[in-house]
């Protein structure tokens, strides 16, 4: 993964409460100044929004709005040439480290799932069937 990616999920981290630090207005500060200033921007209007600036690509999907991925795009970020924005949601998009996506598919499948059984559907008589 390219510096820019690591500094901005870093800042993500710091601006969404996710990593603890002790002095996180200078680290973020610090983050800031080190990624260029049209990404910082656009990052910035995302998170003035609520919304997280950067998302994963799993399985050829945005899991900030779950929206298929081009497969020209996940070329591009395996070659790490380049950052990518998700065509529909606009988050920088990338690719998790192999041993980091082996570890959340992990976490994901030790999730348990709760099935409710189905109710049956009423069935009302049409006032015309008769």
């Amino acid at each position: 993964m390219n510096s820019i990616m690591q500094n901005l999920l870093k800042l993500q981290a710091l601006d969404f409460g996710e990593a603890k630090a002790k002095n996180a207005e200078a680290q973020s500060a610090e983050l800031r100044g080190q990624i260029p200033e049209p990404i910082i921007g656009h990052y910035e209007r995302l998170r003035v929004r609520g919304k997280k600036g950067v998302a994963v690509v799993r399985n050829q999907v945005c899991t900030g709005c779950h929206m298929h991925v081009p497969i020209g795009q996940i070329t591009v970020l395996m070659r790490e040439e380049d950052v990518q924005l998700c065509e529909n949601c606009g988050r920088y998009l990338y690719l998790p480290d192999p041993a980091e996506a082996e570890f959340l598919n992990k976490v994901e499948a030790t999730k348990p799932v709760a099935k409710t059984p189905a109710k049956p559907r009423k069935r009302r008589a049409l006032a015309h069937a008769a």
